[in-house]
């Protein structure tokens, strides 16, 4: 037979631990409690039955789980109309071009800009460029004090490469001797976005994802 004092402990339990867990898991300790409290009353010792109080208690606590589960699926379907205010103030990005420290899409002719910052103390600085599986295809001395550059698609011996998605570093150096290497920020433009786990996401020409607060400046496509 199940004692009031067993059936309180267990719905008490099954409560706490309604915080952690998803509305799906609130819902089935909300169904279980039903089952409990109606066992609980069938098998009441007619002789010496429930206290009213007890009833009063578990009644409350019926109450309390109900609550709860109502407050997390309202909770949910906010978050989900706020996820998506934010991502249409993003929409009008799409067809823009994103400054961005990430692989930038070279369509085969048109030039690639791109913003270089050398580090302070610089009196020398190598671009530095890498393919998508890579592979350095070119390594272009350009003035440390430039803040933007245009990248023509060519590797070394001047030939122009192919379309596809390209990387950029910019090398440092101060008397000869290599101060640091840092990426290279470039335009590339958005095409799509997203929402995920962390925030809003867009995806670049060439397939490249990045996260919305990477983006450091924006300009028309």
């Amino acid at each position: 037979m199940t004692s009031p004092a067993t059936a309180t402990s267990a719905v008490t339990a099954a409560e706490n631990g309604t915080s952690t867990k998803a509305p799906s898991a609130l819902s089935s300790d909300f169904e279980t409690f039903l089952t409990m409290l109606t066992v609980q009353m069938k098998n009441q010792d007619p002789l010496n039955p429930i206290e009213s109080a007890d009833f009063a208690v578990q009644l409350a606590t019926f109450s309390g789980v109900e609550q709860q589960v109502k407050t997390n699926d309202l909770l949910t379907v906010l978050s989900g109309q706020i996820g998506l205010g934010g991502l249409s103030e993003l929409a009008g990005w799409v067809g823009m071009q994103a400054r961005a420290e990430a692989p930038s899409y070279f369509d085969g002719a048109t030039p690639v800009d791109l913003a270089p910052a050398a580090r302070s103390g610089a009196d020398a600085a190598v671009l530095v460029v890498t393919d998508s599986t890579g592979r350095q295809v070119a390594q272009k001395p350009i003035s440390p004090a430039l803040d933007s550059y245009a990248w023509g698609g060519t590797n070394d011996a001047g030939q122009l490469l192919g379309a596809g998605q390209y990387s950029f570093a910019l090398q440092s150096y101060a008397s000869g001797s290599l101060i640091g290497t840092d990426p290279v920020a470039a335009y590339t433009r958005v095409t799509e976005v997203q929402s995920g786990a962390d925030g809003a996401l867009l995806t670049l020409e060439g397939g490249a994802t990045i996260a919305a607060d990477t983006v450091s400046a924006l300009r028309d496509g």
